[in-house]
Parts: structure tokens; sequence; C-alpha cells
């Protein structure tokens, strides 16, 4: 791991080596999905240009980002620079699931606990920058506290990566003007007030970044995407969307963990008969709804891998994880048609699979991508944040998915046999194939974004252009 132990440099001495062009520094936001966009931007500036990267974290969530990272052979090839920044102290409670707000509150500790990595962000800028003639620092939008210090140097500029999709961005600029979206979910429930008050923290640095970087693709959401330029020109006079960055890694297919037991009980399934179940790294269910799913899952008759486990701490290190419980003799009793995983599964391995045919998702952005580029229709149940704004995306306007749980009603119980109709709906009804045909286009309008003369690939190369002109 680099040193941050530094020294200024000295102004007197005549013999100073040639000063690096451009570097980029790239700051994650503490949680699964924006370490993991953020380390595949990193590999791809890395792999695709000449200009230095450093990746720079907590040291516990710099583990956690490399620990996770499917793209293993790029990571190794692409000579990022890490820098553990010191660990700052925060509590790291289990997840509560039987609280009425399904927003990941227990994370709140480590959220607020970002804010220390202010002071040692700085002491890196100044650092890099003393070596280098041009610093670019692009950071998670829920960074910008962090890296507010960029303005006291003179050669640095940075730049906001968004994680989100630009029609959720849309949807939060105008939440105080009427909606032009018919049924469009309303931003009630989807935070706490505690990451409220976090992200209004944020909110007076947002203005200082030259441009926007998305994970999204004019494929999927141009209009969207033109729409964020047009009405708020002075923010997004520069915005490049890039994605989707899961696809820039495809390459290193060959190099997926193919031993997975999942994707070995998969080879042995027909064609897009599997229902692949996950509702990311930070949701929690009650053990009734856990008991609905299951029994939803078995009666639909359908095959499936579901994983279940318990949601992230702050500190995925700390204490041992717990596992969620399910039916007794479940797992054994369900085993000719399905498969429960308790580990952390191979997600876009899953939905590449030619067996996959439909994802039940909490419709987490990262998420949606995936299953989106790998032309796989979604069973949307979204649990807080921008999950709504995406699952609405996904079943009203995109028509590639259909909805599980409505937002209107997510205090409700979902029971067993809405979970069974809505399975057998997506998998083996005429509707379902239809928005499985609309995913594959989709998806193969997605792919062919990052390929040489696409609009993705097009973006990329002038955001290159841009910071290293």
């Amino acid at each position: 791991m680099d040193n941050l132990n530094h020294q200024e440099p000295s102004h007197g001495r005549t013999n100073e080596s040639p000063k690096t062009p451009v570097v980029a520094i790239v700051i994650p936001f503490p949680c699964h999905s924006h370490l993991n966009q953020l380390l595949q931007l990193s590999c791809l500036i890395s792999s695709s240009s000449t200009i230095p990267v450093h990746y720079a974290a907590s040291a516990t969530h710099l583990r956690q980002a490399r620990l996770r990272f499917s793209a293993t052979n790029r990571l190794a090839t692409a000579h990022i620079h890490f820098h553990e920044l010191p660990n700052p102290s925060f509590l790291s409670p289990p997840p509560n699931p039987n609280s009425s707000s399904k927003f990941p509150s227990h994370l709140q500790p480590s959220f607020d606990a970002s804010l220390q990595l202010r002071r040692p962000a700085a002491a890196l800028l100044r650092q890099i920058s003393a070596a280098a003639e041009r610093v670019v620092v692009i950071h998670d939008l829920l960074m910008a506290y962090v890296v507010q210090d960029i303005v006291t140097l003179p050669n640095a500029e940075s730049y906001v990566f968004s994680p989100v999709s630009a029609f959720n961005t849309l949807c939060r600029d105008k939440a105080k003007k009427p909606s032009r979206q018919k049924g469009l979910p309303s931003f009630e429930g989807c935070y706490t007030s505690e990451f409220q008050n976090f992200l209004s923290q944020q909110t007076d640095f947002l203005s200082l970044p030259t441009g926007t970087i998305l994970n999204s693709s004019r494929a999927i959401e141009g209009a969207y995407i033109d729409l964020l330029a047009n009405e708020n020109k002075s923010r997004y006079q520069n915005i490049w969307a890039i994605g989707p960055l899961n696809q820039w890694m495809v390459c290193d297919s060959e190099n997926w963990n193919t031993q997975h037991k999942c994707l070995q009980w998969l080879d042995k399934q027909a064609p897009k008969s599997v229902l692949y179940v996950s509702f990311g790294s930070v949701t929690s269910m009650s053990e009734e709804q856990i008991r609905e799913l299951a029994i939803g899952l078995e009666e639909s008759g359908e095959k499936f891998i579901w994983v279940l486990r318990e949601a992230d701490r702050g500190d995925i290190f700390a204490g041992d994880e717990k596992r969620e419980k399910v039916l007794e003799g479940y797992e054994e009793r369900v085993r000719e048609v399905g498969m429960v995983v308790r580990d952390w599964a191979p997600q876009v391995e899953i939905l590449g699979h030619p067996s996959t045919g439909g994802f039940m998702s909490h419709c987490g952005w990262n998420s949606c991508m995936e299953s989106i580029t790998m032309g796989v229709p979604i069973a949307a149940w979204p649990m807080h944040s921008d999950q709504p704004k995406n699952a609405f995306l996904l079943t009203d306007i995109l028509k590639v998915g259909l909805a599980v749980n409505r937002w209107e009603h997510r205090e409700e119980l979902v029971t067993s046999s809405t979970i069974a109709r809505e399975v057998k709906r997506l998998m083996v009804s005429k509707e379902g194939e239809e928005m499985r045909k609309r995913a594959v286009e989709l998806g193969s309008v997605a792919r062919r974004s990052v390929e040489e003369g696409g609009a993705s690939h097009l973006d990329f190369g002038s955001l290159i252009a841009h910071i290293t002109r």
C-alpha cells in the first residue's frame, strides 16, 4: 500500500524530476455498489489511457472493494495505485429487518464517519499535486464534502461521479415541481432524515466540479441525459455518459469464477428458465417476509437461484455474519428446482448465463444496468433510495420488467400468492416473453454503445480528451 507519510517538496531544488502531465485520483463512497462502480471506472481509465490512477478509500472499504471485484484479471493489469486512508472510528451495528423503513440506517455511522476523511484526502491531494501538472479528482457525489479542499490547489479540478440513473437525478432536481410522468413514485420513505442531513452536507460542494460522469448510456436513457444538460446547464455543462461500466469489463469473462456452485447448477438448466432473486448488499427483510418469499418461489413452480444473506454492516469484516432464516426443510424440499445461496454470489456471471431468464431485484442502479446489458427482464421490488424511480423507469418507461410491489404499497406484506403470480407472469406468460424480447433488444443496444463508435465509447473518449487537454 502507498505510504501517505510525505514531506512537502523543496522549492529550492534545481534538478527536480519532470512532473507527470495528468494524474487521476478517485474517491469512492464507502458502500458496495459505489465502491464497485468507481473501481470499474478506475480500471477503465488506467487500461485505456496513460493517465496514472490513484484509488483512495479507508483501509476497511478498500479491502472490501478489492475482495468483491469480479473482473480480477483487469484489476491485476490496470496498475492502479491504491491508497489506504486512515480508518475513521464508527459503530457497525447489524441491520434491523423489522424496521418500518427499508433504508439501511444501520450504515449511517459509517456514512457519517466518511466525513472524517477530509483531512487525509486533502493531504493525499497535496502530495500528488506537487508532482503533477494537473490533478483530476473523480469523486462520488456523496464525497463532495470530503474533497472540498481541492479549491486550494491551483493545478487541480474535480469531476463528480453519479452512480444513479439520469432519470432519478432529473426527478430529484425537479422534486418541487409537478411531475409530468403519470404514476411516478414519490420520494416519501426513500431516505431517513439522518441521511437527508448527510446529503445536505454535500450540496454546497456539488457546484465545484468541472463535469459530471454518469454510469449510464444514451442508448438507455438518452432523453433524460439531454434533459439534465438542458435544464441545469451550469451544473451539467460537461456531462459524460460512459456506462454501462460492467460492459467495459466484459472482456474478462473468460476469467469469471465458473466454479461457483450456482453457475455449475445453471449449466444443467434449460435456456432462460431460471429466475435470479437478489436484493443487493444492504437490504433486510423481516422473517415473515422471507417466509412469504420462500413459499411464493416454491408455489410458482419456476426454477430459481435465491441469494439469501444478511445485509452488509458498515464494516463487513467486523463480527460474525448472521445467516438469514428460511422455512425448516425448505432447501431440501426445493433442491430439484431451486438453490439458496448464502454467501457472496457472482451476480454479473449469473445474469449473463444463458439459463437465466429473469431477475427479481431491489432495482439498485448497478443491478439495473447489469440486468439490462445482459438482456434479462426484471421483477421490480424497490426498497429505498433511488430504487423506486429506477423501478418505474424499467417497468413503466422502458417496459423491460414488471412490478412485484409498487412503492405506494411498500409498508404492506407482499404475500406468497402475489409473488408466485408475478414470477409466473415474468417467466412463462406471453407478456413476460415480450418483456424479455425488449430486454434482449435494449441489452444489445447498450452493449454496442461501449464498442468503438458507440455513444458511450465516444463519451469516454471525449472525457479523456477533456482531462488531458
